[in-house]
């Protein structure tokens, strides 16, 4: 027990342990619909438009989220309107926008050399920079993305399984769509200098991927997602503390090794009869749900 409550004592560590729990819930909440739409790219990318964002304002000393935020809504808007023009692929608009940023954000680096040591935060993250104005953003944007999540949720499925045919049904697509890049914006923007611009697309990926791997019902995907995001979100702080290891890194290879774990749960499951490894009676898809996906 000491091992879990010496640490405890440090307020850092409390600052870690909470915001890391609580942006690796929001990661995996949020990257649930990422992973089912096919935009795992755009997690990737996001961050690094955001990056371009929070260079401008460590380099002019103004607030980092509301230039970060303002960058990186910007961007995602920018993003959604190029996609939705069918000259141009969703893939394309998020290179051009997102590594056009980042190039920007680069380029000040090099005419600002005392931005060193905020560039390595920037990339890999810093949790023993994160402070109490930090917990209260991170915990009022998680719980602003949970009730929007909640109030959206048939919009967004039913525009994630069947796009074309949503609009005929009344879904608003082009707002919806927009909301969504939005969410994903906020999401990035808060969890930065936890995971780094370089770490972020893993960990919205790597627990929907999981998840989906043991259940085909949306909203189980969903609370399963999240804890798994959430639970690997604390146990890193302990192996960054104990082990002296970047908090962004430790997050992943958690989710990686879980990954790995499900992974050969599922290949198992192939070899046993049916409900015998888990007790239930369906097949189950490996990664992404088909189209006939359970709606409860």
């Amino acid at each position: 027990m000491n091992v879990i409550t010496d640490p405890l004592q440090y307020e850092f560590f409390w600052h870690g342990l909470i915001a890391a729990g609580l942006v690796g819930a929001l990661c995996g909440m949020i990257g649930v619909y990422v992973v089912l739409r096919r935009m795992s790219y755009i997690g990737h990318g996001m961050s690094h438009a955001v990056f371009g964002g929070a260079v401008v304002g460590y380099v002019l000393g103004w607030n980092f989220y509301l230039v970060a935020g303002g960058w990186g809504f910007l961007s995602a808007i920018m993003i959604n309107q190029v996609t939705r023009r069918r000259q141009v692929g969703a893939d394309a608009a998020i290179g051009i926008v997102t590594t056009a940023s980042f190039a920007f954000g680069v380029a000040l680096i090099s005419r600002a050399s005392h931005f060193t040591r905020n560039f390595d935060a920037a990339l890999f993250g810093n949790l023993l920079g994160i402070t109490s104005g930090d917990l209260y953003l991170i915990a009022a944007t998680a719980a602003i993305m949970v009730v929007a999540v909640f109030f959206l949720y048939k919009q967004l499925l039913f525009l994630t399984f069947d796009p074309e045919v949503a609009p005929a049904y009344g879904v608003p697509t082009q707002w919806i769509d927009t909301a969504f890049a939005l969410i994903l914006a906020a999401t990035i923007i808060v969890s930065i200098k936890i995971m780094g611009v370089t770490l972020i697309a893993a960990s919205l990926v790597i627990p929907p991927v999981i998840a989906s791997m043991l259940t085909n019902s949306l909203a189980k995907i969903l609370v399963v997602s999240t804890a798994i995001g959430a639970v690997t979100g604390v146990a890193e702080i302990y192996l960054s503390y104990y082990e002296d290891v970047a908090s962004g890194a430790t997050i992943v290879l958690l989710a990686a090794g879980l990954f790995v774990v499900a992974m050969l749960i599922t290949l198992l499951k192939q070899y046993l009869p049916v409900g015998t490894l888990v007790g239930e009676s369906e097949q189950r898809s490996p990664v992404v749900l088909p189209p006939d996906v359970d709606m409860q």
